[in-house]
């Protein structure tokens, strides 16, 4: 683990983890192997509610960064709820992102930045990952982003 505080960065940034919310359907919010916690697709919510909507077609890239932060949040706190401390990560392995895009939309991995700038804010050397972006037709209830992580922790 690193001197990095994951908590006091959060604070910096004005950043409360909001209540980690139930599964929509069957299956888990994040399952763990071994040292790997892979999390469940988490779509964008503003305001308590999903993000709908579709970039490209009613919604601006930035909309669409905003929303992919708002996301990497939601997954920040199913993490803190499943490991206990955030500080216990010792890599943010993988993003990946599906964006809710109009066919000529082409700039998923702007909008996907808007959770990987956060990643890499939040965790510092830790939050270097690998990553997909990808657009796609429609997300379940009409979100505008879904993103899902994969993540190590220490023992």
């Amino acid at each position: 683990m690193s001197e990095h505080d994951v908590y006091a960065t959060l604070k910096e940034l004005g950043i409360e983890l909001p209540v980690v919310g139930a599964p929509a359907a069957a299956y888990l919010m994040c399952v763990q192997s071994g040292n790997t916690v892979y999390l469940s697709g988490h779509l964008a919510k503003k305001d308590g509610k999903v993000w709908a909507g579709k970039l490209g077609a009613g919604l601006s890239t930035d909309e669409g960064y905003a929303a992919a932060r708002a996301a990497a949040i939601d997954l920040f706190a199913t993490l803190h709820a499943h490991v206990g401390d955030l500080n216990r990560v010792t890599r943010i392995v993988k993003v990946m992102s599906l964006v809710n895009s109009s066919e000529d939309f082409v700039e998923q991995h702007r909008v996907t930045n808007g959770a990987s700038d956060l990643i890499a804010q939040v965790f510092g050397d830790n939050g270097k990952h690998a990553r997909s972006a990808f657009g796609v037709a429609q997300i379940p209830l009409g979100a505008c982003v879904e993103i899902e992580m994969t993540v190590e922790v220490a023992a």
